[in-house]
């Protein structure tokens, strides 16, 4: 008996990896975070399969659902939202896997910020201006942030910030961040990204508290502030440049 942590992605179904839907057509048991999870991607599930929202359910009350699957030898295909490497609550679930010895798999998945960048239609990495992207997130109720990861600090890098569960702190977000990026940089906040419902608000960080109170968003929202979100007079990459040559180009003699 396995447990399979998988990835189910930004909310779409088809955005899945085939290995995540073909382990959940295979497994007899679902456990699905229904709050965050599109249902639709239940629709992968073997016929007669037992699926458990787990939205409402503790986490000892998640553990016992796989220890009664452990007992019965069937697996188990375990959604969460987007990808399982950041803020997915499995480390905790695979601690008390590993100390009832139950073997687990993880398979990653499309993360938010990537479904939210392709709704925008751009690159949040671009040569000279941005090289790098910021995934974090504001202190909340479920998880405080450790002392130095604080918008000031990273800000400070100039780097292209995504914004995870924060739209409710979105005053904080603009008045910590104007001073380093300005009052005119680009903002773009992407609502539910892949769902059918999916909007996108765009503005600066001036003007985007008056853009987004005129139609208010309350949740899975992820917000996006950097030059690379508006910025089309950057240098092009010398990757495809013609006198270029790489490893594995094969352009002998330039």
């Amino acid at each position: 008996m396995t447990v399979h942590f998988i990835g189910a992605g930004p909310g779409a179904a088809d955005l899945i990896t085939v290995r995540g839907r073909d382990l959940i057509a295979a497994s007899p048991v679902c456990l699905f975070a229904g709050s965050i999870v599109s249902r639709d991607l239940l629709g992968y599930c073997p016929p007669g399969a037992r699926i458990v929202d787990t939205a409402p359910l503790s986490l000892d009350e998640i553990e016992a659902e796989y220890v009664r699957a452990e007992a019965g030898g069937e697996d188990v295909a375990r959604l969460h939202s987007g990808d399982l490497s950041v803020w997915s609550a499995v480390a905790e679930q695979v601690r008390r896997l590993e100390a009832h010895g139950i073997a687990y798999t993880m398979t990653p998945g499309v993360p938010a910020f990537a479904a939210a960048a392709a709704a925008l239609g751009r690159e949040l990495t671009l040569p000279a201006l941005a090289q790098s992207l910021v995934l974090t997130r504001v202190s909340g109720r479920a998880s405080p942030m450790p002392n130095a990861e604080t918008l000031a600090n990273f800000g400070a890098t100039g780097a292209t910030l995504a914004i995870h569960l924060a739209i409710h702190a979105l005053p904080q977000i603009v008045a910590e961040l104007t001073p380093l990026y300005g009052a005119d940089c680009p903002v773009a906040i992407v609502v539910k990204a892949s769902w059918p419902d999916e909007r996108v608000v765009r503005g600066t960080l001036e003007d985007i508290e008056a853009r987004v109170a005129e139609n208010p968003i309350e949740r899975t929202a992820l917000i996006f502030v950097g030059r690379t979100l508006t910025a089309d007079g950057f240098r092009e990459s010398a990757l495809y440049d013609a006198g270029y040559q790489r490893r594995f180009r094969g352009r002998d003699g330039l």
